[in-house]
């Protein structure tokens, strides 16, 4: 290529970029985390293009990113020693929006009206999102392939674009965004620092902003458990949560059906909640490929599971371009799913292991299952089965399930009874208990205020009726010595 090239936007391709710019997405920082993504992806292609060819161009170059910035000339430069671009390359992933092709984008489009967020994730645009802070953007790029030349690709992302000759560019791409005048704040180290580490903490590859290294926690819930130690939990936990204690539970699992999916999840020591200090917002975020989708997604834990912290990553979600919400309801209610039995298993099995951490967690932690039960049936008995509770067969202080009432009931029994109070004593004060005391019936005893909501809304366990003892129409059975006194009085 001996002269620059010069070429104009087709009009189809403006209205896209018009789209990206100003309509696509809702916070302008996210061309940070596009670009990223993007760097990463290409040193990923790398690694692949490595495995199957020789005379790859500088091939001792580290497989890196780096971003620096000048507050003073308003530009970040992002570069990565990846895959490189050709001259048609160049042509076919910068010069067009979607390689899917802009009229097919288009149409997909208006047939879905305003749902941006149900089509746009199908086309790859994330790097035009770097004009909505950028008056120019400039790349400088080597293929892998050495006789590929070094070249720049320039647009305003207005009228077009123009590719040139570059001088001795390293392989990979250095892209330059020259920031508008009121856009000039992401120039600076801090700015650009805090977006980094809440969108691309996790990237693969390390990750440096002016000579150092940002990217020091590793993305450990995409690793075999059996390559992580407890203090590796500890220290993730404590950093996702903002939290200085140590985890109560921890789960870690991957699953591949009915979505590709890795989670860890933890429970904290503590109810902050119970501690008065207002109510937790959700502390579990969503990823895909370990790139930050929402901090706080709606919808994909039940509200009940907000003490629960972690990190969530599916490369299975069908994300927008922006990434910033998923097409398909469905898929959220598939993950919520599969993420709040999991979740209730593991807590079950913890129980079974250890039943007085058990009561510890119940203790603390109590208030969400029973809102769980209030608020929803889908896991009505699973989160039934982790309560725990005294009852007149039980010492005072020791604690027991619905279960194990069930393994002391009666061969013909058929409801399970409780009694709702201030406390224990004042329950076996009151006048219900004694009746079924004499006949060997156990009844469970509930303090807290909103347990009478919580066995109404259970209705029964395990194909028995949940009872209150102090109903009047409860039918017992007619103890043997009263029998004989009624046979006397009929004689």
């Amino acid at each position: 290529m001996s002269e620059p090239q010069t070429q104009s936007f087709q009009a189809e391709v403006r209205q896209l970029l018009d789209i990206v710019i100003h309509s696509l997405y809702t916070d302008k920082e996210i061309f940070v985390r596009e670009l990223i993504s993007n760097a990463s992806d290409s040193l990923e292609k790398l690694r692949l293009k490595e495995l199957t060819e020789k005379g790859i161009y500088q091939g001792d170059l580290p497989l890196e990113i780096n971003i620096a910035t000048d507050e003073e000339a308003g530009t970040i430069t992002i570069t990565d020693h990846g895959i490189g671009m050709t001259s048609d390359e160049l042509t076919d992933n910068l010069g067009t929006i979607a390689r899917s092709g802009s009229k097919e984008f288009l149409e997909a489009l208006k047939e879905k009206g305003d749902g941006n967020a149900s089509v746009i994730g199908q086309f790859g645009v994330g790097f035009y999102s770097a004009f909505m802070a950028a008056a120019k953007v400039e790349v400088y790029t080597h293929s892998w392939d050495e006789s590929a030349g070094s070249l720049k690709w320039e647009s305003d992302g207005q009228s077009g674009y123009t590719i040139s000759e570059a001088q001795d560019e390293k392989r990979g791409a250095r892209i330059v965004i020259h920031l508008k005048e009121d856009e000039k704040d992401f120039a600076k180290e801090d700015t650009l620092k805090g977006i980094i580490d809440k969108h691309s903490r996790f990237v693969s590859f390390p990750l440096s902003l002016n000579g150092e290294r940002v990217n020091t926690v590793e993305a450990i819930w995409l690793k075999s458990k059996s390559d992580i130690k407890e203090e590796d939990y500890k220290e993730f936990y404590q950093y996702c949560a903002h939290a200085v204690d140590e985890p109560r539970h921890t789960l870690h699992f991957s699953a591949d059906a009915p979505i590709n999916i890795n989670a860890l999840l933890f429970t904290p020591d503590e109810n902050h909640e119970r501690l008065g200090f207002g109510q937790m917002k959700a502390g579990v975020s969503l990823y895909c490929r370990k790139v930050l989708i929402d901090a706080e997604p709606q919808g994909l834990l039940p509200e009940w599971m907000r003490f629960v912290k972690g990190v969530v990553d599916s490369e299975d979600l069908p994300l927008n371009i922006s990434r910033e919400s998923m097409q398909d309801s469905a898929l959220v209610k598939k993950l919520n799913t599969l993420l709040t039995k999991r979740f209730i298993k593991h807590i079950a099995k913890g129980a079974k292991a250890s039943p007085e951490k058990h009561e510890e967690f119940h203790e603390r932690f109590s208030r969400f299952l029973k809102e769980g039960i209030a608020t929803g049936f889908e896991h009505h008995e699973a989160l039934a089965e982790l309560l725990r509770f005294e009852s007149s067969m039980t010492d005072e202080g020791k604690k027991t399930s619905f279960d194990d009432y069930l393994t002391r009931a009666k061969e013909d029994q058929d409801s399970i009874y409780y009694l709702v109070g201030i406390d224990r004593k004042s329950m076996e004060a009151g006048p219900y208990l004694e009746a079924f005391q004499k006949r060997g019936i156990e009844v469970i005893f509930l303090t807290d205020n909103i347990d009478d909501y919580i066995m109404e809304t259970l209705r029964e366990f395990k194909g028995k009726k949940l009872v209150s003892a102090d109903r009047a129409e409860i039918d017992l059975d007619e103890l043997p010595d009263e029998e004989a006194k009624l046979s006397e009085e009929e004689s």
